[in-house]
């Protein structure tokens, strides 16, 4: 049995400590805003946050989460966070999604992102490129994407 943290509320999980914790918040707890891409940390679909830090959960063993907070797409873009609402209300503003399997992963790496920045910063477009480069998106929203990180940026200072 393994507990964790996530969404501000703790949960007993019946899994191998080496289980990912995709699987664990997918399977066990239901929550399937987190998608599967590739099982290999490399398209950034499963993007959720480790104490603040954008992780790949589908690599990450729940044995890795033991005493620290896990946040996912429900909760950073359920109003309660200043970033992940600035983010969200961006990424419908450019109509940033197509297809939108990547979306979460992708809203959750800007957010991360953005909560890195200094207070005020406007990040340039080579550093919304690099912390977004970990993240696929097969339709091509890139440019949109860009977009929606810089304007929740500024709508953030």
């Amino acid at each position: 049995m393994s507990a964790l943290h996530v969404n501000g509320r703790d949960h007993a999980v019946d899994a191998d400590p080496g289980t990912p914790i995709l699987w664990a918040l997918r399977d066990t707890l239901g929550m399937t805003g987190t998608k599967f891409g590739c099982g290999a940390a490399l398209c950034g679909a499963c993007t959720v946050h480790l104490d603040g830090q954008a992780i790949r959960s589908c690599i990450t063993p729940i044995s890795a989460a033991q005493g620290k907070k896990i946040t996912t797409i429900e909760a950073a873009t359920d109003g309660s966070d200043r970033v992940g609402a600035a983010v969200h209300s961006a990424w419908v503003k450019h109509d940033v999604a197509q297809c939108g399997y990547c979306q979460s992963g992708q809203i959750m790496s800007a957010t991360a992102f953005l909560k890195s920045l200094p207070a005020g910063k406007q990040p340039s477009v080579d550093e919304i490129d690099s912390a977004m480069a970990g993240n696929i998106c097969r339709c091509g929203t890139y440019v949109r994407i860009r977009a929606a990180v810089a304007d929740a940026a500024r709508n953030l200072a």
